[in-house]
């Protein structure tokens, strides 16, 4: 059995399969129960025909629970989707601002609220001289360019890091559980992926680049002071030549930072 049919969330198929089966065996008890009392003397006893208490909610139970059921999980589904919608940039496909620093913030939270030492890191991406491309090949392809630097950034990471769009040309990844190293190897990937990039408008073979800015951190912080660090290292990397990567340590919630790392 596929583990699609064991899905008994509400969106899955085996919780309407299985309340529907609850439902029916309690309309057969609620039935015998009705049948089988007697008010007048107030004694349990078999009804006349104790059959019909167990065919007919056997009969009709099951396709009235399904066809209900069967509609909460359609209801559960769509609910779904739309919040897929809303958490979702519509251009790239990534994360919005909002859910991206929502998601990363209620991490940040749980491991300010562990005792054990946990490591991780947040990345600012920002193309360099986009808007040279608009300006160049039009907007449109402009939003081509954008959909493949997000495609290029989601597949040089892993599947349980975030990938956010914070607005216009600007990403940001979160790498939990990534030491100082790993992060600046994770970044330099990201640059030399999107620096080797095929972005062919009209026919013209167009180089991207990016700038990135990163912070990582090891004990408690917050988005905010994360974003402030790597923002900070983004605008180091932009004045340094642009294509390159930036990171610096987030010591905490004192907001000082490490040394900086190219």
């Amino acid at each position: 059995m596929s583990a699609k049919k064991l899905d008994f969330s509400s969106r899955g198929w085996g919780r309407v399969c299985l309340l529907s089966v609850l439902g029916t065996l309690g309309c057969i008890a609620v039935a015998f129960a009705i049948d089988s009392y007697s008010f007048e003397t107030g004694m349990w006893r078999w009804g006349s025909d104790p059959w019909n208490n167990f065919f007919i909610p056997l009969v009709l139970g099951p396709p009235i629970f399904g066809f209900l059921l069967s509609r909460q999980r359609a209801l559960a589904i769509a609910h779904h989707r739309l919040m897929i919608v809303a958490s979702t940039d519509g251009l790239t496909s990534c994360l919005t601002r909002s859910a991206f620093t929502t998601l990363v913030d209620a991490y940040l939270e749980k491991v300010a609220a562990e005792e054990n030492r946990r490591e991780g890191a947040l990345l600012v991406i920002d193309v360099d001289n986009f808007k040279n491309i608009n300006d160049s090949f039009g907007h449109d392809r402009g939003d081509e360019a954008l959909k493949v630097i997000a495609n290029t950034i989601k597949g040089a990471v892993r599947e349980i890091d975030l990938v956010g769009r914070l607005g216009g040309e600007e990403f940001s990844v979160f790498l939990p559980g990534l030491d100082s190293d790993r992060t600046a190897a994770v970044a330099e990937r990201i640059r030399a992926a999107i620096n080797a990039a095929e972005f062919v408008p009209d026919g013209q073979r167009c180089a991207l680049s990016v700038s990135v800015g990163g912070a990582t951190f090891e004990r408690s912080a917050s988005f905010a002071q994360l974003y402030k660090h790597a923002d900070l290292r983004l605008y180091a990397a932009k004045r340094n030549g642009r294509n390159r990567v930036e990171i610096a340590r987030a010591a905490g919630l004192d907001g000082s930072a490490g040394p900086v790392m190219h």
